[in-house]
């Protein structure tokens, strides 16, 4: 090509980053990030990336993680990139997509406005917690599924009389997917929030007695519907249950529930590092995704492609 390629990367999500830039036949670009003692973020590109198509990696799970990123791209464009583009495995935030309740933000558009406004040229990234978020941005964005790497997974590792069940309806669609590629049976649970971070099993739609179980999310978080779900399935006849979920964001009581729950094993992807270990818990990488995906847009081919069954 006749413009270069470099990879970079924040400090969310440092293993993945290398992972990606290993499977691209690369190396990570050297950037110095640090933090003043006040906190105050500092970021500086230590090569030349003056017409470079230039690739920031970063999980935005925090407020200091997203700063980081638009600091970044920033940089970048400032010090005269061809081309930036922020490949974001998870993109936080993205919970917050509509204005539900008076008097509240919509914070996945106004985080979509900043990555734009900070000079991003392209977005990459997974399992958006609600596919319309694409519409948010006012730049390209390319939308990657970690589903193949789970089914892959389950192919090689079948599981007889298996039912596929979605947590809640928000995942329904995800679910179906799964059951077609897999050639299971389909489920799923009905619940009300009467808060956040709170769930309450209603019903459970669909055969599950008797049957094999994996339940599929976008993300995790207090695991709390997660673990309601599968204790209610249980509760209804069913045998193993294994769960799959992209983000494990794993906040609060969730390695508890998880660890005390019928859940007999969670696959999870690499999108967010994962805080401490657990016998239940085993990692699926998506940077061989990224990397393709990556390749794909510095050459200009589809990337749709790569989920065609």
């Amino acid at each position: 090509m006749d413009k270069p390629l470099a990879i970079f990367a924040g400090r969310s999500n440092l293993s993945l980053s290398r992972a990606i830039a290993e499977e691209y036949g690369s190396t990570l670009g050297e950037v110095t990030i640090k933090n003043f003692s006040d906190g105050e973020l500092y970021v500086k590109f230590k090569e030349s990336i003056r017409g470079v198509d230039t690739y920031i990696i970063q999980s935005t799970p925090t407020a200091d993680s997203i700063i980081e990123l638009l600091l970044m791209i920033d940089a970048a464009k400032r010090a005269s990139s061809h081309r930036v583009t922020a490949v974001i495995p998870y993109f936080g935030y993205a919970r917050q997509d509509r204005k539900d309740q008076p008097r509240v933000s919509i914070a996945a558009k106004l985080m979509a406005n900043l990555i734009a406004s900070a000079g991003a040229d392209r977005v990459l990234t997974m399992d958006l917690h609600a596919p319309q978020i694409q519409g948010f941005f006012d730049i390209p964005l390319d939308h990657l599924y970690a589903g193949s790497i789970f089914v892959d997974y389950f192919k090689n590792n079948p599981i007889d009389d298996l039912v596929v069940v979605a947590p809640d309806v928000g995942s329904l669609k995800m679910a179906r997917s799964y059951s077609k590629r897999l050639g299971a049976g389909l489920a799923f649970v009905d619940k009300r929030r009467p808060q956040q971070n709170v769930a309450e099993v209603m019903n459970v739609i669909g055969e599950v007695d008797g049957k094999n179980i994996l339940m599929v999310d976008d993300l995790i978080d207090t695991a709390g519907t997660l673990t309601n779900a599968a204790d209610a399935l249980k509760a209804r006849g069913a045998k193993k249950i294994v769960a799959a979920g992209t983000h494990p964001i794993l906040s609060g009581p969730a390695y508890q529930r998880i660890e005390q729950s019928s859940i007999d094993m969670l696959l999870v992807s690499d999108s967010i590092p994962l805080q401490r270990h657990s016998d239940k818990i085993k990692v699926l990488s998506v940077a061989g995704i990224f990397a393709d995906a990556i390749r794909r847009i510095y050459t200009d081919d589809s990337i749709s492609t790569l989920f065609d069954d």
